[in-house]
C-alpha cells in the first residue's frame, strides 16, 4: 500500500512540475541568449509589415490600416478570382526611395476554401526539396506563382537597372509561400534576370514551419522571421493542416501538442529530416515579462538558433492576438522608433564602418549555425557546409562579404532546370494547363 502511495506522490509531484514549467514559460525564454538586432537591419520591417498590410486592405487608396501606397508604384494587384486558389492574393510594388521589388502575399483567409486545399495538399515527409523536406502544398503554390510573375518581376528588375533588391514578403500562410518562393528564385535567378543571391531578400512575418532545418539555416542570410512574443504558429510542430483543422478549437489542440512534445527528446526531433521549421534568421520582438502586467517598450533580439528554434507552445492569452498583422506592424514600429532614439542619444553621426563589422558579425553567426547543424549531425546538413563567396553591393558601394551556401553534391531538385522543376512540381498535380499556357507565350 505505502509502495503505491509513493508512486502516486511521485505521479503527481511530476505532473505538478511539468504544470509548473509550462504555466511560468513565457516568450521571452525562446530568445533569453540571443543578441540584440540593430536600427539597421530591422529597420525595413515596418514598411513591409505595412505592404502586407494593404494587401488585406479593399481599398489602396484609402486603407483603414496600413500606409497609402503610391498608385503609380502599384504595379498588380491580385485577387482570389485571379489566382483561382493556387496562391493566396498578392500585390507587386516597387519602392522606389528604398530601391526594392515588393511581392506581399496576404496570409489565410479563415472562409476561402482554396486556402485551406492549400494547406491539406501535405503529408509529413511528401516534398523532398533541395536536400530537405518543405510543405507540398505551399511548394507547390510559390512554383506557380513565380511562373506566373516571373516576366514582370524580371522586367521590373532590369528596368531599374538591376540596381533594386528583390524582396519576397508575406504573413501567416503568405509567408511560407513567400520563403520557398525565395529558395527557388535563389536557386533559378536566370528566370528573373541572372539576379544575384545577394539581391533577393525574405520577410517572413509570423512565419510558417514549412522547411526543414537544414534548409532553414541554410538560406538564413537571405529569408527573415519577425517573430511577436507568444505566437503559436511558428511553436507548433503540428503539420499546418491539422492547425487549421483546429483552428476553432485552437487553444485545446495547443495544450495536446504541449503536452506531447514533452516527452520527446530533443535529440530526436532535430535528427527527424522531415521536421519542418520557421525559415531563417529570426528576429523576435519581446514587449511582455514574466509575472508583469501590460506591454511594455518592445526589444528585438536575433540569432540563427538551430537546436531550441521556437520548439515550446507558449500557453498564454496572447498565444493566437500576436499572430495578427496589425499587432506585428505596431509593434515592430515602436521598437524600430526605440532603437533610433537610442541610436540618437550614443552617437549622432555613426561611422559607416559599423554597419561593415555588423554584415561581417551576421556573416560569422550564419557560419556558425551551419557548423553548429552539422555538429548536431541534423540530416543533411553536411551539404551545406561547403561555402562560397559571393559578390555582393550595398547602396553606398560598400563591399559585403556575403557567402551563399552550395554543395559539391549532384544538382538537388531546386537547382534542375526551370522547366523540370515544373513539370515535377505542377504537372503531376493536375495542372498541366499551366505548362500549355507557358509553351503558348513562348516565343517562336
Amino acid at each position: 500500500m505505502s509502495v503505491a502511495c509513493g508512486v502516486e506522490c511521485v505521479v503527481v509531484l511530476g505532473c505538478m512540475r511539468w504544470a509548473w514549467k509550462r504555466c511560468t514559460y513565457v516568450g521571452s525564454d525562446d530568445s533569453a541568449s540571443w543578441t540584440s538586432a540593430t536600427k539597421d537591419e530591422f529597420e525595413p520591417v515596418p514598411r513591409i509589415c505595412s505592404i502586407i498590410l494593404s494587401v488585406y486592405e479593399t481599398d489602396t487608396e484609402h486603407p483603414q490600416f496600413s500606409s497609402p501606397l503610391d498608385a503609380k508604384c502599384l504595379i498588380k494587384r491580385v485577387t482570389y478570382e485571379q489566382t483561382l486558389g493556387r496562391a493566396p492574393p498578392y500585390i507587386i510594388y516597387v519602392d522606389h526611395e528604398h530601391r526594392e521589388i515588393v511581392l506581399a502575399i496576404r496570409g489565410l483567409n479563415l472562409i476561402k476554401e482554396s486556402d485551406y486545399k492549400l494547406l491539406l495538399d501535405n503529408r509529413l515527409g511528401m516534398q523532398k526539396f533541395d536536400g530537405g523536406y518543405v510543405h507540398h502544398g505551399l511548394l507547390k503554390s510559390a512554383v506557380w506563382l513565380l511562373n506566373e510573375e516571373r516576366e514582370t518581376l524580371k522586367d521590373l528588375w532590369e528596368k531599374n537597372g538591376k540596381e533594386y533588391t528583390m524582396v519576397f514578403a508575406g504573413h501567416s500562410l503568405g509567408s511560407g509561400v513567400a520563403a520557398l518562393l525565395t529558395i527557388i528564385a535563389v536557386n533559378h535567378g536566370d528566370q528573373l534576370g541572372g539576379i544575384p543571391r545577394n539581391k533577393i531578400r525574405c520577410y517572413a512575418v509570423a512565419p510558417a514551419r514549412c522547411m526543414s532545418l537544414n534548409l532553414a539555416v541554410k538560406y538564413a542570410d537571405v529569408i527573415h522571421s519577425i517573430v511577436l512574443q507568444d505566437d503559436f504558429l511558428p511553436r507548433t510542430a503540428t503539420p499546418l493542416e491539422d492547425i487549421f483543422k483546429s483552428v476553432f478549437c485552437l487553444p485545446c489542440l495547443l495544450f495536446l501538442v504541449c503536452l506531447r512534445d514533452t516527452f520527446i527528446p530533443e535529440g530526436r526531433k532535430l535528427r527527424d529530416p522531415r521536421r519542418l521549421y520557421a525559415p531563417g534568421r529570426m528576429y523576435h520582438i519581446v514587449e511582455r515579462k514574466f509575472c508583469r502586467c501590460g506591454r511594455f517598450p518592445p526589444e528585438v533580439r536575433t540569432a540563427i538558433p538551430v537546436d531550441g528554434r521556437f520548439e515550446h507552445i507558449v500557453l498564454s492569452c496572447n498565444a493566437t492576438s500576436d499572430h495578427a498583422i496589425i499587432w506585428i506592424k505596431r509593434e515592430s514600429e515602436k521598437a524600430l522608433q526605440t532603437m533610433m532614439e537610442s541610436s540618437s542619444e550614443t552617437v549622432t553621426t555613426p561611422p559607416k564602418v559599423q554597419k561593415v563589422e555588423r554584415l561581417q558579425t551576421l556573416e560569422k553567426e550564419h557560419q556558425y549555425a551551419i557548423e553548429r547543424a552539422v555538429s548536431l549531425n541534423i540530416p543533411h546538413a553536411e551539404s551545406i557546409t561547403e561555402t562560397e563567396p559571393i559578390e555582393a553591393e550595398s547602396s553606398h558601394g560598400e563591399h559585403e562579404g556575403v557567402h551563399a551556401s552550395e554543395t559539391k553534391s549532384k544538382p538537388s531538385f531546386a537547382r534542375t532546370k526551370w522547366d523540370e522543376l515544373l513539370n515535377k512540381v505542377l504537372e503531376k498535380n493536375g495542372l498541366d494547363e499551366l505548362a500549355a499556357k507557358k509553351d503558348a507565350n513562348a516565343p517562336k
